[in-house]
């Protein structure tokens, strides 16, 4: 279990209801997590287990009914927001990897990664030079001009992670960043994942049912009727 002083993302007792009375519907009735920074957890559970429900309430786009969440070492939910603007906080604080790339497809691949950072108010050499930078590590710089239809899916993979990083979040939310790649690829996805993690000391959390990445977790959280169960992962070295 990571250190409770140390984590990058804590969650306690964490719950979300849905609707009232007797057709209300509790998607998390007790959830407890904690990943440190430099750490990569995986989620795991059956179709409507909570999975998704955890994950928009940890990326601030669902309120939960109760409970407390800490990113980054400050409080952002506690019984209520603590925090009153959410929209920075999730452009600025957490960084989001979707099964698909989501990149805007009239931008260039640097200028994709470069968005972020200029709508948080940096100048646009600092955010491209950021950019570049985040392409250069995850091998992809040469790929900078190339428009989204033009990569392949592994390289917008790339890109959408070097997005999620490009506002240096301590928080990044992956939800089935591997389920489209085939195993090479979803395997270079998830080795990427690890060495940012510990680079950018993020703490990253991935929703998968893909069972190729599954030895590569040293944590992973079972979400079963919106409750969380935690097990020691093989955390298989991946290199690179």
């Amino acid at each position: 279990m990571a250190d409770p002083e140390r984590c990058g993302i804590r969650i306690e007792h964490l719950r979300k209801r849905y609707g009232k009375g007797a057709t209300a519907v509790d998607a998390l009735r007790d959830v407890n997590m904690c990943v440190a920074p430099g750490e990569v957890v995986g989620l795991v559970g059956p179709s409507g287990s909570g999975k998704t429900t955890l994950l928009k309430c940890l990326g601030a786009v669902i309120e939960p009914t109760g409970g407390r969440m800490t990113l980054g070492g400050e409080v952002i939910y506690d019984d209520g927001w603590t925090i009153s603007d959410l929209r920075t906080l999730r452009r600025d604080r957490i960084g989001f990897v979707f099964q698909a790339p989501y990149l805007i497809p009239f931008l260039d691949a640097t200028d994709n990664v470069a968005l972020l950072p200029m709508l948080a108010g940096r100048t646009n050499g600092e955010s491209r030079g950021r950019a570049l930078a985040l392409l250069d590590a995850l091998d992809v710089a040469h790929r900078g001009r190339a428009m989204p239809p033009q990569l392949s899916g592994g390289e917008q993979q790339r890109v959408a992670i070097a997005r999620a990083l490009a506002n240096r979040p301590p928080v990044i939310l992956a939800d089935e960043p591997t389920a489209p790649l085939d195993s090479e690829r979803a395997l270079a996805v998830i080795r990427i994942l690890h060495r940012m993690a510990r680079e950018y000391q993020t703490a990253v959390v991935v929703v998968t049912h893909d069972e190729k990445i599954m030895p590569t977790f040293e944590r992973i959280y079972h979400i079963r009727d919106g409750r969380t169960d935690e097990e020691a992962g093989e955390g298989r070295p991946l290199g690179g």
